[in-house]
């Protein structure tokens, strides 16, 4: 529980969210605060369990994951990936990537969860980064909205969820659309459709990760 007292019930998802989070700069990423889980906070001890019995899906937008703090480093170092495009931000979690993407002038970032606990949180972390950013709660899988760039952090650690991904990345790809991955080697990876574009060394939690810096690459798939 948190000590400013009772936590919110989750369907006031907003207070929820204000109420298990502390307002935190990812370390690989200073220039962005987020409302984020922390040990402090009674979610960052909750189990998949307990978190289902409140009526959370889990928390994956309370967590600054390595794969997105390393797409967002690569956004905010080479500002022209972005600027003046369209983008989505693809799985947008905390809204991490869409805002490292809005921060140095992309034309306009879609932020794309289904996760309704998302929305909130983008929402919140927009606005506390002072940046615009339009929310999609939709399964945009298999869709084209004519994004000029889809950023996608940490999405390939299911086997299912990749199949899906790689004929949609594929189409977008092939009519003209730059995806930029991030990710710290999960399992899925599609390797063979993949260039390295960057390497970084991302400081994480030992307790969401197996190690507490995770070499993070930044690909580019086509």
């Amino acid at each position: 529980m948190n000590a400013s007292g009772p936590t919110p019930p989750a369907k006031d998802k907003t207070a929820f969210i204000l109420a298990n989070t502390a307002l935190i700069a990812p370390p690989h990423v200073p220039e962005i605060r987020l409302r984020l889980a922390d040990e402090a906070h009674d979610l960052w001890h909750r189990t998949e369990e307990e978190l289902e019995a409140i009526g959370l899906p889990p928390p994956f937008w309370a967590f600054a994951w390595a794969g997105g703090q390393g797409l967002a480093r690569h956004v905010l170092d080479n500002p022209a990936t972005v600027r003046g495009r369209t983008v989505l931000d693809f799985a947008t979690g905390s809204g991490l990537v869409a805002i490292a993407a809005a921060k140095v002038g992309a034309a306009q970032v879609t932020a794309a969860d289904i996760d309704p606990f998302s929305a909130a949180a983008v929402a919140l972390n927009a606005a506390g980064n002072g940046v615009s950013v339009t929310f999609d709660g939709g399964d945009l899988i298999g869709t084209d909205d004519g994004w000029e760039v889809v950023l996608a952090g940490d999405v390939f650690y299911d086997r299912d969820f990749a199949s899906r991904l790689v004929p949609w990345f594929s189409a977008l790809a092939g009519r003209g659309a730059t995806i930029l991955i991030g990710d710290p080697g999960r399992s899925y990876l599609p390797r063979d459709r993949l260039t390295e574009y960057a390497v970084y060394q991302v400081p994480v939690t030992r307790a969401l990760e197996d190690a507490e810096v995770k070499r993070t690459t930044v690909w580019r798939f086509g």
